[in-house]
Parts: structure tokens; C-alpha cells; sequence
């Protein structure tokens, strides 16, 4: 391994916000172009803002180490226009081989595939990765996390918004294995006392009631919203109720196709199809199920364009369990085979976020900004995972007793694996660990 590679294996560092990809290994290539995300394009969130305006030195170091490590010759700055804080910090700092795309305001504009398209015109093969026609997409916390392993500091927080049901919605750093209920205390506690959590953004994110859910590397919102929202029904829903239901309801309008951002692109989706597959069974099942392989699950079929409010989005995620499942996965050449022409109508039909704030039964929730507080947070006790990444879990280090410091490594990762190290997000005492996670108690 280079410098580099090795500082931001050893600091843990993964994909910040997204599935938690090691970095180490994504850096390890060769590209011409490295792409910022700093799109935000989940409503509510405002982590991307704060490292941009508030640690924007160290991210643009991050962004120029990983050029550098990839031999890139041009950065791009993924970020919408709305955003013109950060513009105007940004605008004046940047070297001559980095500059900024300005985006419209329209969800998904910050998704891989819409910012590679965006800034190079070229279109990342079907079943394939940026690298592949020479581009590295790094989200601006990450790009921050890698400038600071090079001053050896690891990943002991991130960078979360807590927005929703709160008193005071912020964003602000919080060191992994914080519990969601300590993270919202420190946003004043509820408004109102039976929510459910969406973990991530509104569209995309995960839904639990479990308060003691400790914040990982990969987190970026904790969204409290009224548990008998439309918003929080749907994102409950079993899959057995909107896979019924779909089969009874769905008109096949394909509407969820015509507005499916990878769709637009030329992907082999086609949301309607994968619908109607639920009324078949057999090969006829099989031969429409596979349209639902390129889906990047980001929501718009159900929560945007289904004037049904049916649920293609989870079909065609649990469709492409079931092809992995019963060994119907296509290959790479085979999805690619399938590409067609960029659709002409694709610059139409971004989805504008202020109308799908609306849509989503947020609207009164924008009105306040997470703003930024430094101010930094100690819990008394973290639960830290010894598995927050795409890879092999880290191997336990650390015993009942140990005494840590803030940094210290808890779990190791094995040399022949896919994996990143543990540290400890605070100083104090072991008080619980096994393969699965460690439990630190604050030093009083």
C-alpha cells in the first residue's frame, strides 16, 4: 500500500453517509477525475454544508491529497445553486485544476451516477463502477476524514443532522456509538413522544423506534418524525402488505418508470415492469423481475411519482434480493447490453425538492435549518459496532477493564481482509465487549 492508502486504512475511514465502502481501497486507483459530492440532495440534511463552510481547509486538502494519490488532474465540486454560502467560500479558495458544478435544486442531483453524468458527460457502465471510465466520487466527509488521517487523527465521529420532532434541529459532530437518544437530548429531546427515527434522509433512510441505535461512521441524519405520519406508515409498511397490495392496485401508468432517474439515464430499469411481475409467476415472472436489477432504490417511484402511492421502490428492492437469491443476477456485459440513449426529456424531470418536501409532509419541518454546533458532545456511555462497513467485521482488541483514550484502537483489521480498524470515540473503561460491538463508559 502508498502512504496514503495505508494512513486511511488505519483510520478507519469509510464511505461517510453512503454504504460504508472502505476508502482505502476506492483511493487505490488510477482516475482523471475526482468528484467532490457535496450535493445534499436529501431534504433536511446539512452535514455537507457544514464541512464545506466550516472545515474547508481540511477538505479541500483531503480532496487534493486523493487527486494526487489517484493522479486525477481535475476536482469537481458537486453542489446545488442554492447552496451559495458555500459557494462563496469555496469560490475564492480553489486551486486552478479544481472548480465547482453548480446543480439545480432537485432530488437525486447528489446519486453517483447523476453527478459523473453531470460533470463529465460520460455515463458510468451498467453494473460497473466510476473507475471504470476513470473517475473517483468521494463524499466531502470522507475527503475531510482523509486529510485528517494524514495527521493521524482516525474516524471517532461523524458528522450528524438531527432535524424533525426536536426542539432545536442541528447538525454537529458526535462520536460513534452514540445512542440516537442522547443525540436528540442534545437537540432539546421530542416535541412529542411516539416517533419513529428515519436514519439517513427521508427518502432513502431506514425507519427503526429503537432510541438506544448507536450513530455509526456512516450516519448523516437522525429524522424524528410523528409515528402516524403518511411518511413514517409507508416507510414501515411490511413486505408482504405493499407487495399485496401492489399486485391488486397497480394500473401499470408507468409513471414510476417515466420518472426514474437511472431510467432517464438509459438504465435497464423499468419500475412498472417489476410491479407487474407481481401478477405473474414462472419464466413470464423471471423475464419482467430483472428489470429490476439497475434500481438504486432512491425512492422517487414510490414517494414521487406513484399517483397510487403503491410501493415500487421496496418491490424492486426485494425483487433483487430474489434474483441473487435464485441465481438470476446478470452479469456487468449483460446489464450493459441493455443501455439505451439518455432519455431527451431527463432534464425535465429532475424532481424539484422544495415541492417534494411538501409531497413527504416535511414542510414544516424546512422552516428551521440544523445549523451547525460545535459544540462538542460527551456522552457517558457509547456502543460502538465492531462492524460499520461493506467487508469483514474488525477483530476485538480491547477486554472488560481496559481504560481508552479518545483514538485508541478497540478492533484491529485483519491484513488479508477487506476492513478497517475500530477506534475509541471516548475516554473511559470498557465496561461490555464481544465480536459484535464494544461498550465504553465515560471517565468521570
Amino acid at each position: 500500500m502508498s502512504g496514503l492508502v495505508q494512513q486511511v486504512r488505519e483510520a478507519g475511514i469509510v464511505g461517510a453517509g453512503g454504504a460504508g465502502f472502505p476508502t482505502y481501497m476506492k483511493i487505490d486507483v488510477k482516475v482523471d477525475v475526482v468528484i467532490a459530492n457535496g450535493a445534499e440532495c436529501e431534504p433536511l440534511l446539512n452535514k455537507d454544508q457544514v464541512i464545506m463552510q466550516h472545515h474547508t481547509d481540511d477538505f479541500l486538502d483531503g480532496l487534493q491529497l486523493v487527486m494526487a494519490q489517484c493522479g486525477a488532474t481535475k476536482g469537481v465540486i458537486g453542489i446545488k445553486k442554492k447552496h451559495q454560502h458555500s459557494i462563496d467560500v469555496l469560490s475564492g479558495r480553489l486551486p486552478a485544476n479544481i472548480e465547482l458544478m453548480l446543480m439545480e435544486n432537485v432530488y437525486p442531483a447528489g446519486d453517483e451516477y447523476e453527478l459523473v453524468y453531470e460533470a463529465t458527460g460520460q455515463r458510468i457502465p451498467a453494473g460497473g463502477l466510476p473507475k471504470d471510465i476513470g473517475v473517483l466520487v468521494q463524499n466531502v466527509e470522507t475527503l475531510y476524514n482523509v486529510c485528517r488521517a494524514t495527521k493521524a487523527l482516525p474516524v471517532t465521529h461523524s458528522l450528524i443532522s438531527v432535524h424533525g420532532e426536536v426542539v432545536n434541529p442541528k447538525t454537529a459532530w458526535f462520536p460513534v456509538g452514540t445512542t440516537y437518544r442522547d443525540a436528540i437530548n442534545s437537540a432539546g429531546g421530542l416535541l412529542c413522544d411516539d416517533v419513529v427515527i428515519i436514519e439517513g434522509g427521508p427518502m432513502m433512510g431506514s425507519v427503526t423506534q429503537d432510541l438506544d441505535t448507536p450513530i455509526t461512521r456512516t450516519g448523516s441524519g437522525i429524522l424524528a418524525v410523528k409515528a402516524d405520519s403518511v411518511l413514517a406508515r409507508r416507510k414501515s409498511a411490511p413486505e408482504k402488505e405493499y407487495r399485496r397490495i401492489g399486485k391488486s392496485a397497480c394500473d401499470q401508468c408507468s409513471l414510476c418508470t417515466e420518472m426514474c432517474p437511472r431510467y432517464l439515464l438509459g438504465y435497464p430499469i423499468k419500475p412498472h415492469l417489476v410491479m407487474r411481475s407481481l401478477l405473474t409467476s414462472g419464466e413470464t415472472s423471471e423475464t419482467l423481475s430483472i428489470n429490476a436489477q439497475a434500481c438504486c432504490e432512491c425512492n422517487i417511484c414510490s414517494l414521487w411519482a406513484c399517483p397510487e402511492m403503491l410501493d415500487p421502490r421496496n418491490v424492486c428492492a426485494t425483487t433483487k434480493r430474489d434474483l441473487k437469491a435464485n441465481d438470476n443476477w446478470m452479469s456487468a456485459e449483460q446489464l450493459q447490453a441493455k443501455m439505451v440513449d439518455v432519455h431527451p426529456m431527463r432534464e425535465y424531470r429532475g424532481v424539484p425538492t422544495a415541492r417534494l418536501i411538501r409531497r413527504l409532509g416535511l414542510n414544516g419541518y424546512d422552516k428551521i435549518k440544523a445549523g451547525f454546533d460545535d459544540t462538542q458532545f460527551h456522552p457517558q456511555t457509547v456502543v460502538i459496532p465492531l462492524q460499520q462497513h461493506i467487508g469483514a467485521p474488525a477483530n476485538l482488541s480491547v477486554a472488560i477493564g481496559d481504560v481508552v483514550e479518545v483514538g485508541d484502537v478497540i478492533a484491529t483489521a485483519p491484513l488479508d481482509a477487506m476492513c478497517v480498524p475500530m477506534h475509541a470515540s471516548i475516554r473511559g473503561t470498557v465496561t461490555a465487549a464481544d465480536t459484535t460491538q464494544v461498550t465504553i463508559q465515560a471517565a468521570v
